[in-house]
């Protein structure tokens, strides 16, 4: 193997490492994106729990109700 064929070969591998690594980046920022809207969904879905137990006076969360077959 000459030593110009294994410099290009050197040369594919890396543009394919680089490639793989921009896509796993690309994926990393789509990922934190999501946890960030997941987290803010979370907090606002604490508020409305709380403001609504607030609102009724007792735990909602630990309120037994009866059907509405009964």
């Amino acid at each position: 193997m000459t030593h110009e064929r294994r410099l290009e070969d050197l040369e594919i591998k890396l543009a394919h490492l680089e490639r793989g690594l921009q896509e796993v980046s690309d994926e990393v920022v789509r990922q934190q994106q999501l946890i960030e809207r997941l987290t803010e969904r979370g907090h606002q879905l604490q508020e409305r729990l709380a403001a609504m137990q607030a609102d009724s006076g007792e735990d909602a969360a630990t309120r037994i109700e009866k059907p509405p077959h009964y």
